[in-house]
């Protein structure tokens, strides 16, 4: 495996013949959930992403010689407390990890003033995808229009035929999260020819969906697709199995499959399916490092079970995928500690190859991706996972997105909004 520091040896071995000193640290805050309805949601991911750098600072005293500190305010998930960790963060960040959709919309317009990167792994506004219109924002390794997509691929086929007809009820939080795969969704029903049937779950009904699950019973959908989040999911999950809504039927988002909440109908849950950009591989390489770096050295929040899960590991997918931007900033810019604004170049310019999964100690956690200066998110693709009774397991090839559909609908929306928010900075993406 090769290791970050041999990456950045020249970066090292130049700052030491200066007599630079090594001791700074790159201060990378997270703004955590670990508290309030989604904890369940966050704790493993968060777990997952802070012994990434953990093992790192330990492995290889950091990223090029310097310590990441990975530390976290917690937001419970709330957009009025994201917004103040934001703020007290700021100062001396050289990222920021909103970990909501509507804590990303609130300070997505502060990115271009403050010029700190916007990093929402998996989650936030699909358009940050178009480089040229949102300079700090990135949403890698995949977009909730991705997810929609790969999503109705899964059910219809590679051009969707197979869902011409058909009735689809799409059970979301009625939150930003929730509704962003909307405009896609609808620009599919009508170009495919199947029937979108909305249903929201408010924050104060995700315990207790007994009217959403009497509209999907009168509704007979051929299929759900769930845009859920923590305690919405077990509400959901224990409704299907109670109304005996057939499971091979149901499909989630990324954040709608996590072990816990399966576990909470265990058996019945079978057949049960969730989209998503990584996938868990209990012998990989990279865990390997966490035990011997994080575990064994009591330096982790996690246990064994936590682990093995595809939460924790798409956590570790997470930090990787910053890492590489960090080690590539300081490359390009041969400097050991970076500013925010060159790891927004790093950012643009990840390079996630099948070798360099390897040697991360990856292969088959995440798909190749790569980003750029109009690709924000990259657009790795992903598979369905698919609930067997105890854990979750591949249950499709690799898929990929609809990347005809979901361009155009990127710049357009992007547009919309950079008009909507005028006058909005933009960057020429082909110098």
């Amino acid at each position: 495996m090769i290791h970050f520091k041999r990456l950045a040896t020249a970066v090292a071995l130049g700052a030491l013949a200066a007599g630079g000193a090594l001791a700074q640290e790159i201060s990378a805050p997270n703004l955590s959930y670990r508290t309030g309805p989604f904890a369940a949601t966050g704790i493993p991911v968060m777990n997952g992403q802070i012994d990434y750098f953990t093992m790192l600072n330990e492995r290889d005293g950091g990223i090029g010689g310097v310590k990441v500190n990975f530390y976290e305010c917690e937001t419970g998930y709330n957009t009025e407390k994201g917004v103040e960790c934001y703020e007290k963060t700021k100062s001396d960040a050289i990222v920021t990890q909103p970990w909501s959709t509507g804590i990303t919309l609130q300070v997505l317009p502060k990115s271009n003033v403050d010029e700190i990167p916007i990093l929402a792994p998996g989650y936030g506004f699909s358009a940050m995808a178009d480089g040229s219109v949102f300079k700090w924002a990135f949403n890698l390794p995949s977009s909730y229009w991705d997810a929609a997509s790969m999503i109705l691929k899964g059910l219809g086929g590679d051009d969707m035929s197979g869902l011409e007809g058909k009735k689809i009820a799409f059970l979301h939080l009625d939150h930003p999260f929730g509704k962003e795969p909307l405009p896609y969704l609808e620009k599919k029903a009508e170009d495919v020819g199947f029937e979108l049937v909305p249903i929201p779950v408010g924050l104060k009904e995700m315990q207790n969906q007994s009217a959403q699950w009497l509209q999907i019973r009168r509704e007979r959908p051929d299929y759900v697709v769930m845009w859920g989040w923590g305690a919405m999911n077990v509400g959901a999950l224990t409704e299907a199995v109670k109304t005996r809504y057939p499971m091979d039927q149901f499909v989630g988002v990324w954040w709608s499959g996590h072990s816990d909440d399966l576990q909470v109908v265990g058996e019945d849950g079978k057949g049960y399916r969730s989209i998503s950009f990584n996938a868990p591989v209990e012998n990989a390489p990279v865990m390997d490092d966490i035990k011997e770096f994080v575990v064994d050295t009591g330096k982790t929040q996690s246990d064994e079970e936590q682990r093995s899960e595809v939460f924790y590991q798409r956590g570790l997918v997470m930090s990787a995928a910053l890492a590489e931007a960090i080690a590539a900033a300081q490359t390009h810019f041969e400097t050991d500690v970076i500013d925010a604004s060159q790891l927004r170049w790093g950012l643009e310019n990840i390079e996630m190859t099948e070798e360099r999964i390897a040697e991360l100690g990856m292969t088959g956690m995440v798909p190749p991706f790569s980003t750029s200066c109009s690709d924000h998110t990259g657009h790795s693709g992903g598979w369905l996972l698919e609930w067997d009774g105890e854990k979750f397991v591949k249950a499709s090839d690799h898929l990929m997105a609809d990347a005809e559909d979901i361009e155009p609908l990127e710049k357009q929306k992007a547009q919309e909004y950079a008009e909507a928010n005028a006058p909005w900075p933009t960057q020429d993406c082909e110098m």
